[in-house]
């Protein structure tokens, strides 16, 4: 068997373990410079999980929003922050028992909708590892992100 390699960089973020065939919507829901450096391995072969993709980004290091965002599209994914070709922090993605400000709800009758209206969208994280919402104020589960992010 071939052995894949893909460069190293200095600074950035590099994510592992992202769902087999989603790192390119992975890559669309993150604001890259594009002028950035980045690479991008997809269906590679995976001790743990069979298939894999792999996705790094040179001189980014994402927000909690961002890593959210992935938590929603590819919940096994882990995130490692390399500084001076350095790992110094990895972690695994996880939802918050309630998230704010990244997802519009599904219903468009939920008062969160209605522009003009005091009301931040909010959801309730009701399984983390498929993972399912559910709207604060209209009570809708969601388990479906991609459309509905903002």
């Amino acid at each position: 068997m071939k052995e894949l390699k893909i460069e190293a960089i200095m600074n950035g973020t590099a994510i592992d373990h992202i769902t087999a065939g989603t790192a390119l919507k992975v890559l669309g829901i993150l604001n890259v410079d594009p002028g950035a450096t980045i690479s991008l391995a997809m269906n590679v072969s995976s001790k743990k999980y069979g298939k894999k993709d792999i996705l790094k980004i040179e001189n980014m290091e994402l927000n909690k929003k961002d890593v959210n965002r992935i938590a929603l599209i590819a919940p096994r994914a882990t995130m490692n922050i390399i500084r001076d070709g350095e790992i110094v922090k990895k972690f695994n993605v996880e939802l918050p028992e309630t998230i704010s400000g990244i997802v519009r709800c599904v219903n468009p009758g939920c008062i969160s909708n209605v522009q003009n209206e005091p009301v931040e969208r909010t959801f309730y994280v009701i399984d983390k590892k498929t993972p399912v919402l559910k709207c604060k104020y209209c009570g809708r589960e969601m388990k479906e992100f991609l459309e509905y992010l903002i």
